[in-house]
């Protein structure tokens, strides 16, 4: 007779119990591991119209959400000429992060309602304000590409900012974003990969209301009825500067961040390339072509 059968007749006999064997644990869940250099979108909250003096030092960010080689380092020198905008190079904050270094340290943080997320919010929204104090001005302007990437998150953070949407010509932008680097990617490899920022902008444009939209081919062809219609949507005044917006050298055009080439130097608005011709568009990209009104 077994050890477990032997306990189990003199306990049914002085108690009426029985031992059982336990049932196996279910596996534990694995945690599925995250994409090769991606991370995913950390915990945060939206912060109240009340929280807003606490939790953000800027105040009415302008984001600028566009494509690739769609014009917006010009368009941001422009604005920097304004004596109220403040318009660096490209700051790249949504790849800005922050970890814990210790379970303590992550139960610290959720005592006070700051996830993963609201740090990195916090750490975005210091890194701008610092950079607009240092410029004396009143807002500070934003446009890098890849933030049409992660709109949701900027509208989260800032439930203030105000969003402009550059567009431009599919093909311009398939063209331009090759001829930046023929030996890195072909015509239809650029026109691919220019295309995933162009359907992020694009779902920005749907997914953000109260916005503004200018295109690349109108700014360059009126640069001030197209300032004036920025400046209004901004509530600010026109000013005449921002047309001649000063010769840039290596200290405000930084290479790898932004347009570098010599026609952003000029310091003034140069004629855009000709618009492509019928039959030039190749089939990836005519949806967005017709999408964005660019038709023959």
């Amino acid at each position: 007779m077994s050890l477990m059968r032997s306990l189990n007749r003199a306990l049914s006999a002085t108690t009426g119990l029985q031992v059982r064997r336990a049932a196996a644990a279910p596996p534990r869940p694995r945690k599925t591991a995250a994409k090769p250099g991606k991370r995913p979108t950390p915990v945060y909250r939206c912060p109240a119209p009340v929280d807003l003096a606490t939790d953000r030092l800027l105040r009415e960010p302008v984001f600028i959400m566009s494509p690739v080689r769609s014009g917006s380092t010009l368009l941001r020198m422009l604005l920097n000429a304004h004596p109220r905008f403040h318009s660096p190079h490209e700051l790249h904050i949504r790849r800005l992060e922050v970890d814990f270094g210790s379970r303590l340290s992550q139960r610290a943080m959720s005592a006070l309602d700051l996830e993963r997320g609201d740090l990195e919010h916090l750490l975005w929204d210091r890194v701008m304000h610092r950079e607009l104090a240092r410029s004396g001005k009143d807002f500070i302007v934003e446009k890098t590409p890849s933030n049409a990437f992660v709109y949701r998150r900027i509208r989260d953070c800032w439930p203030d900012a105000r969003f402009v949407f550059l567009l431009r010509h599919p093909v311009s932008i398939a063209r331009s974003w090759h001829e930046g680097d023929p030996d890195k990617r072909t015509f239809d490899e650029a026109a691919a990969d220019a295309l995933r920022y162009m359907r992020a902008v694009d779902n920005a444009r749907k997914g953000i209301t109260g916005g503004h939209t200018l295109r690349y081919e109108d700014i360059t062809a009126g640069p001030e009825k197209e300032m004036r219609r920025l400046c209004a949507f901004l509530d600010v005044d026109f000013e005449p500067s921002m047309l001649d917006y000063g010769r840039k050298d290596d200290t405000q055009v930084v290479k790898g961040l932004g347009d570098w080439r010599d026609k952003i130097r000029t310091g003034r608005v140069q004629s855009g390339r000709a618009l492509p011709a019928e039959g030039e568009t190749p089939e990836i990209l005519r949806p967005m072509c017709e999408a964005w009104g660019y038709t023959s």
